[in-house]
């Protein structure tokens, strides 16, 4: 499975940074992945379901390890190509 697309959508809050889009194959998209700041830094966090008892439950996710670091080095990638382009964008308008 290849990652054939990301968009960055950002925000402009204090611990989260955008939201993205993920397309696999160029046939099969996952939204609503969130580009968040922790403790450590930016990570990526999964599309999520809030259930009766108030916590999150993952709706979409990496199954190995190997692929969950991939998957969040493009995100991340994306996410740094997107806002160094904001400035020309605006520049542009």
């Amino acid at each position: 499975m290849t990652i054939t697309e990301v968009r960055v959508f950002p925000k402009s809050e204090e611990k989260l940074k955008a939201y993205a889009a993920v397309t696999f194959d160029n046939v099969f998209v996952v939204h609503n992945l969130r580009i968040v700041k922790g403790e450590k830094g930016l990570m990526v966090c999964m599309p999520s379901k809030k259930k009766n008892d108030g916590t999150f439950k993952d709706i979409a996710h990496p199954i190995t390890n190997e692929f969950r670091s991939e998957l969040e080095k493009i995100v991340l990638a994306a996410y740094d190509k997107k806002l160094s382009e904001a400035p020309q964008e605006q520049q542009s308008i």
